[in-house]
């Protein structure tokens, strides 16, 4: 079948139960091939030595057919030339494969000398900015885990053993969860260059966890939460920090989301989340108590105190900017976390500044939150409990958590709960404040303070 090839005849080409060839008339050896589902893939086949090739160009309509038909000449010319025994001769298919084996060949040296922060990289700019919201903990870690033990090493060299002895080290410190999410990260990224050629194995076959994976479960009592919420006034945290932790507990919403907090996400008494800050990415509206926006006020004033703006001026940027003045963006999420660790073991220290050591050798620590060893996760998961506690149903749990529904109910149920999510958060400040003071019904005001 030969036909004059221009758009209105492609696009009307006769789809059929087999595929087919059509060649184009006046055009010797360009054509197209028409698939059962409707693929028209633009060729050129040719003889040389009386052995028949055949080379794809592209398919219609991503490749438009002026440029399958400049190729279907350029390819032409070259045999023509090889033809004629001209120097510019090229067998267009063998030439292809022999540059697709070349470059395969390049592909494996490169990967025998690509060291493992080279690989670090590309997994975090092809793999873990598309893919993963939370990119920059794999980032954060990788740099912080691997590149500072491994970085320099060729990627290849890494064997099961030295992902044994990384994880080993990271118990060893006294973070056996943190071992886990390494491992996970790990292996994700090798098989992220096991998947792309770039390496011919993984060393994390065989890798297990070291340490089990436990489902947090921790929320703070009533008398934890009176001790913390005094004690943070004295610990060696940050004023916006302090106050961060105190929403998170006041709001019931997650760590990062509240240290991102922006003041064109507040109208009023409700906060909304937008979908690309949300973990879950889903756009979710919070009801802010009068605690809430106290906080919230009072973060600002500090905020604009140190950035010596006029009082009477509306402040309109982050809520918990980064310390650094040059930097317009929000406080770093792991801040929170960082900052409850490190006052959970403080260092102590002599009069001279030098460590202090206990009997064991270990660091001497001070806990200077007065709580047993929690996260900023397990104040939100404390709102939670308490909410139930004071009965209200799991739905409505769920719409102040801005968990994602589950099963049918996910594709029917489009009910906002914001009635509902205001009533909660209010009962939940009641009891809240009513344990701070340790007097039922008693409501405190909230201290207010100089420096962000």
């Amino acid at each position: 079948m030969k036909k004059v090839f221009d758009d209105p005849t492609i696009r009307n080409m006769e789809i059929k139960v087999k595929p087919y060839d059509c060649m184009a008339d006046k055009e010797p050896g360009f054509g197209i091939r028409v698939h059962p589902t409707g693929t028209l893939t633009f060729f050129y086949q040719y003889k040389i030595d009386g052995q028949r090739r055949f080379m794809t160009l592209g398919n219609y309509p991503k490749m438009k057919l002026k440029e399958a038909r400049e190729l279907y000449h350029a390819e032409q010319s070259k045999v023509k030339a090889l033809r004629r025994g001209s120097a510019d001769g090229v067998d267009p298919v063998l030439d292809k494969k022999r540059k697709q084996e070349q470059r395969i060949a390049e592909e494996a040296a490169r990967s025998q000398l690509l060291s493992v922060s080279e690989l670090v990289r590309e997994y975090v700019d092809r793999h873990a900015k598309k893919f993963k919201r939370s990119w920059r903990e794999d980032e954060r870690l990788l740099n912080k885990e691997v590149v500072a033990k491994w970085g320099k090493r060729k990627a290849a060299d890494v064997t099961k053993r030295d992902v044994t002895l990384l994880l080993e080290g990271i118990v060893d410190r006294g973070a056996p969860a943190m071992s886990n999410q390494v491992l996970k990260i790990v292996r994700k990224m090798f098989n992220f260059a096991v998947e792309r050629d770039i390496l011919k194995h993984t060393p994390c076959t065989g890798v297990k966890a070291l340490a089990p994976n436990t489902r947090r479960e921790r929320n703070l009592s009533e008398s934890e939460i009176r001790t913390l919420w005094g004690s943070m006034q004295s610990a060696g945290i940050s004023d916006g920090i302090e106050r961060a932790l105190k929403l998170v507990l006041v709001t019931a919403q997650r760590p990062g989301e509240v240290a991102g907090m922006h003041t064109s996400e507040i109208d009023g008494h409700w906060w909304t989340i937008p979908a690309e800050r949300a973990k879950n990415g889903k756009e979710q509206r919070v009801y802010l108590t009068n605690t809430a926006l106290e906080l919230i006020e009072s973060q600002i004033e500090s905020v604009k105190l140190s950035r010596e703006l006029p009082p009477e001026e509306k402040y309109t940027g982050y809520i918990f900017p980064c310390p650094h003045k040059k930097k317009k963006q929000a406080m770093d999420s792991h801040a929170l976390p960082v900052a409850v660790r490190r006052n959970i073991a403080w260092p102590l220290t002599d009069a001279d500044g030098n460590p202090l050591y206990k009997k064991d050798g270990k660091p001497a620590t001070e806990n200077k939150l007065k709580v047993e060893k929690f996260t900023p996760h397990d104040l939100r998961r404390t709102a939670a409990t308490f909410m139930g506690g004071m009965g209200f149903m799991d739905e409505i749990i769920d719409a102040v958590l801005n968990h994602v529904k589950q099963g049918i109910i996910r594709t029917y149920n489009r009910h906002g709960y914001d009635k509902e999510k205001q009533q909660a958060l209010e009962a939940w400040e009641r009891k809240l404040l009513s344990i701070i003071s340790g007097t039922e019904g008693k409501v405190i005001p909230i201290q207010r303070k100089s420096a962000a």
